[in-house]
C-alpha cells in the first residue's frame, strides 16, 4: 500500500513544532492526536495537545478535567493539554488586536470601543484567524518542543487555509464600514495623520499585511509543521478527504500521511465480512488515489473504548510501529 507501513516513525522529530490532525466528525482525530502527543511526550519532547473542536473530548480519552487553562496530564511527564472554546478566543483576540483595531476606527469616528470590537470580531473567520495566531505563538514561543493540534470538523479545518487574506479583508472592510457609515469623506484625505499621537492607518494595515504574511508562512513551512488527515473506509470519509487534499494541494500545505481508521481486521460473523468487504473498496480507492504520494497508514477498529492512558498508548504503538 504506497507509501510504506510506518508512521510518524518516518518524521524527524527535533524538527516538527506542529502537528495538525484533520478530518470531518467522527473519524477519530482525537484519538489518534491524544495517541501522537503521547508518544512525542513518552519520547522525551516537552508536549502540548489543544482541542480546538467545538465539543472537545480530550477530557474524556485522558478522563481528566480539561479546559482553557493548559493542565499536565497525570502519568504522563513532559504532555500538557488545553481545549480552546470560542468565546476563549474572541477574548484572546480582543486583548492582542483590540486596541489596534480601535486606534484605526477611533482616528475618525467617536465610537464605542466594546461596539467595535465586537463588530469586527463577529466577522467569519476572525475566530479561525485568531487560532492561527495563537498556536502559532505558542509554538514559537518556546515552551514546548512540539504542539499537537486536534481541529474542528473539516468544514472548519478548510476555512483556515483562506485566513492570511480573510484576515485583512475583514479588518479593512471594518474601516471601510465606519468611513462611509460616518460620512467622513474629508477626513480620509488627512489618513496619513490622524489624531495626535497615534500612527497613520497606512501603519497599522501595513502591519496588519506583515502579520497575515507571517500566519501564511507559518502554516505552509514544511520543515516545521506536518499536516495529518484522518478518515474511515466509507464513501462519505473518502469524499472528504478527496476535498481536503485538493484545497491542500491548492494553497500549497503539505500533506504527508493519511490515517484509515477503523478498520476490521478480522471478520467473525456475517455482518463483519460485508464490513470488511465494502471497506476493502474504499481502502484500495485511498491506496489507488493516494498511495504513491501519502502515507497510508490502516489503524484497526477497537472492541473497546480508547480512555485511558494505557489504550492511548496501545493505539500509539499502533501507529508508530
Amino acid at each position: 500500500m504506497g507509501g510504506g507501513k510506518r508512521f510518524l516513525s518516518d518524521i524527524k522529530m527535533g524538527e516538527k513544532q506542529l502537528v495538525m490532525l484533520g478530518g470531518k466528525g467522527g473519524v477519530g482525530k482525537t484519538t489518534c492526536a491524544a495517541a501522537i502527543a503521547l508518544h512525542m511526550a513518552e519520547a522525551g519532547k516537552k508536549t502540548l495537545i489543544l482541542s480546538s473542536d467545538p465539543t472537545p473530548s480530550l477530557s474524556d480519552i485522558f478522563e481528566v478535567p480539561i479546559g482553557a487553562q493548559e493542565i499536565p496530564i497525570p502519568y504522563a511527564p513532559n504532555l500538557v493539554a488545553l481545549e480552546i472554546s470560542s468565546e476563549i478566543v474572541l477574548q484572546k483576540w480582543k486583548e492582542r488586536f483590540g486596541p489596534e483595531i480601535y486606534e484605526v476606527v477611533s482616528s475618525f469616528a467617536d465610537l464605542d470601543c466594546d461596539f467595535v470590537l465586537d463588530y469586527v470580531g463577529g466577522a467569519p473567520g476572525i475566530e479561525e484567524e485568531y487560532m492561527l495566531y495563537y498556536i502559532m505563538e505558542l509554538v514559537r514561543g518556546g515552551k514546548y518542543d512540539i504542539v499537537v493540534w486536534d481541529t474542528a470538523p473539516a468544514g472548519h479545518t478548510l476555512r483556515l487555509l483562506h485566513l492570511p487574506e480573510i484576515f485583512l479583508r475583514h479588518l479593512e472592510g471594518a474601516t471601510k464600514f465606519y468611513l462611509n457609515l460616518y460620512s467622513y469623506l474629508e477626513r480620509v484625505k488627512e489618513a496619513a495623520k490622524l489624531k495626535r499621537g497615534k500612527r497613520s492607518l497606512l501603519e497599522i494595515i501595513s502591519g496588519w499585511q506583515t502579520l497575515s504574511g507571517e500566519i501564511a508562512a507559518f502554516i505552509k513551512d514544511r520543515r516545521y509543521t506536518e499536516y495529518i488527515l484522518v478518515t474511515i473506509p466509507e464513501a462519505l470519509g473518502v469524499k472528504q478527504t478527496e476535498r481536503i487534499v485538493q484545497d491542500f494541494d491548492i494553497h500549497g500545505l503539505p500533506v504527508n500521511y493519511l490515517i484509515i481508521n477503523h478498520v476490521i481486521k478480522e471478520a467473525d460473523c456475517a455482518f463483519h465480512r460485508e464490513r470488511r468487504q465494502m471497506q476493502a473498496h474504499y481502502i484500495k480507492l485511498l491506496a489507488e488515489k493516494y498511495g504513491g504520494r501519502l502515507n497510508l497508514i490502516l489503524l484497526p477498529l477497537s472492541p473497546y473504548e480508547i480512555k485511558g492512558i494505557e489504550r492511548i498508548r496501545k493505539v500509539s504503538h499502533l501507529l508508530f510501529s
